[in-house]
């Protein structure tokens, strides 16, 4: 069984054109959380709060995947994508060597845009692979119930031998959405040597001694499960495993590489017009 590594309260930050949002991590927590680099939390109820959203911005390097549960986004990017992610749907987007994007969130008819949105590196090996872009739809992703009543939505991995949609995924993740009925017990199985972290985003549950609430992450030490008790009336979170790459990390801004060098030309190709390949 995992033990608790430690608990993490989610911190305010400003993103993007104004966008208000939680950082659950990130800017200093990579080789902890290896192999992801940050989680930003962005559930919102003030439209003046987070319509600014996010301009064109290039990213190099890593995986972004935005999971929406109220509201919804616009995006576009430098391979012609364009199109709306809503309630339910995530964007898994490899920018790999080089992409540009925008992402522009969009209230539900009472004011809210609920969502988060994860990056995950790349190895060296793959940090220059083919930019691509995997659009998920809600009714794409599997919904499994357990004999307790929790649920859980596969995004990414697989749970009870049903597999996810976001498939091919370099570090192999596990990335599912999480609901346990108060007083119920689950227990997640992990791989062993992966890193494992839940971000919670709704209600109160119990690991061992230790409560976790709303906009806390906890990380867990090496392990192959995790046992949560839920609260009542309820627990939701995201539950994410993946194997650490074990490598250098050079970050600045929406680029990450293995070497200053890397991000010095990255940059500098950005400024020449020479980013995208």
């Amino acid at each position: 069984m995992r033990k608790v590594r430690l608990i993490k309260n989610a911190k305010p930050t400003i993103e993007g054109a104004g966008v208000h949002l939680q950082r659950a991590f990130g800017f200093g927590d990579e080789r902890l959380f290896d192999p992801f680099l940050m989680l930003d939390d962005f559930r919102n109820d003030d439209t003046r709060l987070y319509l600014p959203g996010f301009p064109w911005h290039p990213h190099r390097g890593i995986e972004t995947i935005t999971y929406m549960i109220e509201g919804s986004a616009e995006h576009a990017d430098s391979l012609g994508n364009k199109g709306v992610i809503s309630k339910g749907d995530v964007q898994w987007m490899t920018a790999g060597k080089g992409i540009i994007h925008q992402e522009m969130p969009k209230p539900n008819p009472i004011g809210r845009m609920y969502g988060f949105q994860l990056w995950a590196n790349l190895p060296a090996s793959q940090k220059m692979m083919k930019s691509r872009y995997r659009d998920i739809k809600a009714e794409q992703i599997p919904l499994v119930k357990t004999a307790s009543g929790a649920e859980v939505k596969v995004i990414c991995g697989s749970f009870q031998n049903v597999v996810g949609p976001a498939r091919d995924i370099v570090i192999d993740p596990q990335y599912w959405d999480v609901f346990i009925p108060g007083g119920k017990e689950l227990e997640l199985p992990t791989s062993w040597e992966h890193t494992c972290f839940i971000y919670a985003y709704e209600g109160e549950a119990l690991i061992a001694d230790q409560r976790v609430k709303n906009r806390q992450t906890v990380l867990f030490d090496a392990g192959d499960s995790i046992v949560l008790k839920a609260e009542d009336p309820g627990f939701r979170m995201l539950f994410v495993c993946g194997k650490p790459l074990k490598e250098s990390i050079s970050w600045r801004g929406p680029i990450v590489m293995n070497t200053l060098e890397e991000i010095k030309t990255a940059f500098r190709e950005l400024d020449e017009g020479k980013f995208l390949k």
